[in-house]
């Protein structure tokens, strides 16, 4: 990791000379109190009101740019907040994709206890990080202070960098070179289920040469990172039974057959000690790698030692290989299991029943409805009878062991845009010119929408994420660190000025 930390410090007089570089730094408390107003606006997508703040908030924020801007809706859907830059002469249209809803949260589990107070630390919690106050005009800011609260990394960091980005380059009388247009999506973390009819209505004013997907996080080693493509990803839950009510342990153990048990085994049928999948068929179809995304792959910085330090992990799984591989593989997850309580709560009691909550991780070549049937397949060979409703007296009478399955409705499938492109080589160039050396991904670990541009408007899509790698996104006490943000609106700067 050292040996990292240290080519990022050789970069830094680089940083130091760039126009947008010297207004971030004059200009941070400012960005940060504009990010901090955004942030205190709560975003979870089933929150129908707050997400309509959000949007408008947005909308205000461009319209301070000068941003043309509309809101993109259809009935059910939050909106999607479109803006647009038109420059004249230019002869490419970049798509800046992000999203401003965020996952549910839980208070309890946050520090301080409430995930839309944005707070700004000295460093991470787990290093005992103190809160400060937000920094006035003038103060001092240290990059590695870590500003903590829902989507602070996932996902309205790249918002504020484009925003930012955009005031950077007006006071600085630099030009835009395309034109510009903003999809911020207010779906994405509930699973894009309008997503796709949106597109559709709205094809023409869509229209660009590439989507540039600002999600997710930058390599581990703190280098810039561009993926392009992303895996896709379904969800599955699986539920079995025992009696139908709960026993006690000690008048029906060793007789009732017991819920949590059965589900166990059968989760561990799915999966080898290395975490090979062990369903029939799970691999098949899997579009091999270009020799350039091979060697993109080799080329990638082997950041396993220093991650297995950080997370306390001694050994992994994948016999080996290095993450940066494995990520381009099909992978199935164990996300959530639930059987009666634990801890002071737990009880003398034979479950009734036992649920487990699966992910399963998608590449190019395996559609999601395949390796659902795929998973389907493998839970009846293991003698189980599979149902989508709760089973009756009558089938729990018929059938010896029964799982009931249902299955996410929101799915959605890999993409991958070739790395050979012009404009796959243009973006590469213009964040590699800014940032320094890029890490270039075939895919990213994560999963966004993008299939649906992909089948819809047939436009490549390039990752260009900003968010540390340990920003806890998805969970609780997510976090920015500060030179990411402003790494990140350098970035967005040099996309919107590339030649």
């Amino acid at each position: 990791m050292l040996r990292f930390v240290m080519l990022a410090v050789a970069l830094l007089p680089a940083y130091a000379q760039s126009p947008v570089r010297r207004f971030v730094d004059a200009h941070q408390p400012e960005i940060l109190r504009e990010f901090t107003e955004l942030l205190a606006i709560p975003n979870v997508a089933s929150d129908r009101s707050n997400i309509r703040r959000n949007a408008e908030a947005i909308q205000k924020m461009m319209a301070l740019r000068g941003i043309s801007s509309r809101l993109l809706e259809t009935p059910g859907a939050p909106p999607v907040v479109f803006g647009e830059i038109v420059t004249p002469g230019a002869k490419r249209t970049l798509i800046f994709y992000a999203h401003y809803d965020g996952q549910p949260v839980d208070a309890k589990e946050w520090a301080g206890g409430n995930p839309f107070a944005p707070t700004l630390r000295d460093a991470t919690i787990e290093k005992d990080g103190k809160v400060l106050p937000l920094p006035v005009t003038g103060q001092r800011i240290d990059s590695e202070w870590r500003l903590y609260g829902r989507s602070t990394s996932d996902d309205k960091a790249p918002i504020i960098a484009m925003m930012a980005a955009m005031d950077a380059l007006k006071a600085n009388g630099t030009k835009l070179t395309s034109n510009i247009k903003f999809f911020f999506e207010g779906e994405e973390e509930a699973g894009s289920a309008h997503l796709s009819r949106i597109v559709q209505e709205n094809q023409a004013l869509l229209h660009g040469d590439v989507w540039l997907i600002c999600d997710g996080p930058v390599s581990q080693n703190r280098q810039q990172q561009v993926y392009f493509g992303a895996r896709g990803v379904t969800g599955i839950e699986i539920t079995v039974y025992g009696a139908r009510r709960e026993l006690h342990s000690g008048h029906y153990g060793n007789w009732a057959p017991n819920p949590a048990m059965m589900l166990a085994r059968l989760l561990a049928s799915m999966k080898d000690d290395d975490g090979r999948v062990l369903i029939t068929g799970f691999y098949d179809g899997v579009e091999p790698l270009s020799p350039v995304e091979e060697r993109a792959v080799a080329e990638a910085p082997d950041v396993d030692s220093s991650l297995k330090q950080e997370l306390g992990l001694m050994r992994t799984e994948g016999t080996g290989r290095k993450l940066t591989s494995l990520i381009n593989e099909p992978a199935l997850n164990i996300r959530g299991l639930q059987s009666v309580a634990v801890g002071s709560q737990a009880r003398n009691v034979i479950p009734a029943a036992a649920t487990a909550s699966i992910d399963v991780r998608l590449v190019k070549g395996i559609g999601n409805k395949e390796a659902v049937e795929r998973v389907m397949r493998h839970i009846r060979k293991q003698g189980y009878f599979v149902t989508e409703i709760e089973p009756d007296m009558q089938t729990r009478l018929r059938h010896p062991r029964i799982a009931k399955v249902v299955v996410s409705d929101v799915g959605y499938n890999a993409v991958r845009t070739s790395m050979d492109l012009e404009i796959s080589r243009a973006v590469v160039s213009a964040v590699a010119a800014a940032r320094g050396p890029v890490v270039r991904m075939p895919t990213l670990g994560g999963s966004v929408p993008l299939y649906i541009f992909d089948e819809l408007l047939k436009t490549p899509m390039i990752g260009i994420p900003i968010a540390n790698h340990d920003n806890s996104q998805h969970s609780f006490n997510e976090n920015i660190r500060l030179r990411n943000l402003w790494d990140g609106i350098e970035t967005m700067a040099a996309l919107m000025t590339m030649k």
